[in-house]
C-alpha cells in the first residue's frame, strides 16, 4: 500500500506540474506584449541608476518615452554625453546642444550669518526642524539637517557650518536633493558653463525683515538690475534670467556683484583649478578668473 501511495502522489504531482506548465505556456503566449528592440538596446546603454533625473519613474520608462517621442536622447544626466551619444545613434538622430542641469542651492548663510537662531533638539531632519517655529529668524534658508545628503547616491552634497554644498565634480544632476529639500531652496538650474553667477538667496521678505534674520540675504535694493538686465525682481527677491546667460554679459554681472553690498550674488559650479569651493559659492575674488566663462 505505501508504495501505491507514493505512486499515486508522485504521479499526481507529475500530472498538475504538467497542466500547470502548459497554463503558463498559454498564457505567457496570450499575454505577451511585443517590446521595440530599441527599446531593450537603450534599456543596455543606460546606467541603471533609476534616479529619476531625467523625470520619469525609472531607466525603462525613459526608455520607452525615448522611442516613442516623448522624451530627448540627452536626458539621461547619469550617463552623459557618451550615453545620450550611444541613444542616439540608436534612434538615428543628433544630440541636440542644451546645458546640462544641476542643483543650485539658493542660500548662503553659515551659522554665524543666521540671526534669531536657536537651539533645537528635536528630530536632526530638516523635516522634522520644519515643522517648529523659531529654529532660525530666517524660515527661507537651509535649515542644515542634511536631507538633501541623505538622498544622493553621488555623495555629491555635503553639509558645511550648516549650510548645504554641492560638489560640482561628482554631482550628476540627478535632482534628488532638490527633492528631498522641504523648503525648496535648490533650484535645478541649467549649467551654461563650469561656473555660473546665481543669487544664493530665497527670502522674499522686505530689507528690514531680511536684515533682522540674516547678514548675507538679498535686500531687493534693485542695484543688480540696473547693472545688468540678466536681473530681474521676482518681488522683493533679486534673480538671474538663465536663458539669457552668456559671456556678453559678463561685464554688467561683475559690476553687479560689486554692487551686491549683502554679497549675495557669488559663482558656484565646479572649482577653479587650484581652488576649493567646499566652504560653499567662490568668493568675489574669484568673479575675474579667465576660466570662469568655459564650459564642461
Amino acid at each position: 500500500m505505501t508504495w501505491v501511495t507514493i505512486g499515486l502522489s508522485a504521479g499526481s504531482m507529475v500530472g498538475m506540474a504538467v497542466i500547470f506548465s502548459y497554463i503558463l505556456g498559454w498564457a505567457n503566449r496570450a499575454f505577451h506584449v511585443e517590446v521595440d528592440k530599441n527599446v531593450e538596446k537603450i534599456i543596455e546603454i543606460l546606467p541603471g541608476a533609476n534616479c529619476g533625473g531625467c523625470g520619469c519613474v525609472g531607466c525603462g520608462e525613459y526608455a520607452e518615452a525615448v522611442v516613442a517621442g516623448e522624451a530627448q536622447v540627452n536626458k539621461c544626466t547619469v550617463g552623459g554625453e557618451s550615453v545620450a551619444a550611444e541613444i542616439a545613434a540608436i534612434m538615428g538622430v543628433e544630440v541636440s546642444d542644451t546645458a546640462p542641469i544641476r542643483p543650485l542651492v539658493r542660500c548662503n548663510a553659515h551659522y554665524d550669518d543666521r540671526l534669531q537662531r536657536s537651539e533645537y533638539r528635536g528630530e536632526p531632519t530638516c523635516a522634522a526642524a520644519g515643522l517648529i517655529q523659531g529654529v532660525q529668524g530666517c524660515t527661507y534658508g537651509c535649515l542644515g539637517f542634511g536631507d538633501c545628503v541623505s538622498v544622493c547616491n553621488y555623495d555629491a552634497i555635503h553639509i558645511v557650518d550648516g549650510l548645504a554644498v554641492v560638489d560640482y565634480e561628482k554631482c550628476v544632476g540627478c535632482g534628488a536633493c532638490a527633492k528631498a529639500c522641504q523648503r525648496g531652496i535648490i533650484a535645478m538650474t541649467p549649467f551654461k558653463y563650469d561656473r555660473i553667477l546665481a543669487v544664493t538667496c530665497s527670502n522674499p521678505d522686505s530689507a528690514k525683515d531680511v536684515k533682522a534674520v540674516c547678514r548675507v540675504g538679498c535686500i531687493g535694493c534693485k542695484l543688480c538690475v540696473k547693472s545688468s538686465d540678466l536681473f530681474e525682481m521676482q518681488g522683493n527677491l533679486s534673480a538671474i534670467n538663465y536663458e539669457k546667460y552668456s559671456s556678453d554679459h559678463a561685464e554688467g554681472l561683475k559690476k553687479a556683484v560689486d554692487k551686491c553690498k549683502p554679497g549675495c550674488i557669488n559663482l558656484v559650479g565646479r572649482p577653479v583649478a587650484g581652488s576649493s569651493t567646499e566652504t560653499g559659492p567662490e568668493s568675489e575674488d574669484t568673479i575675474d578668473d579667465s576660466t570662469w566663462w568655459t564650459k564642461g
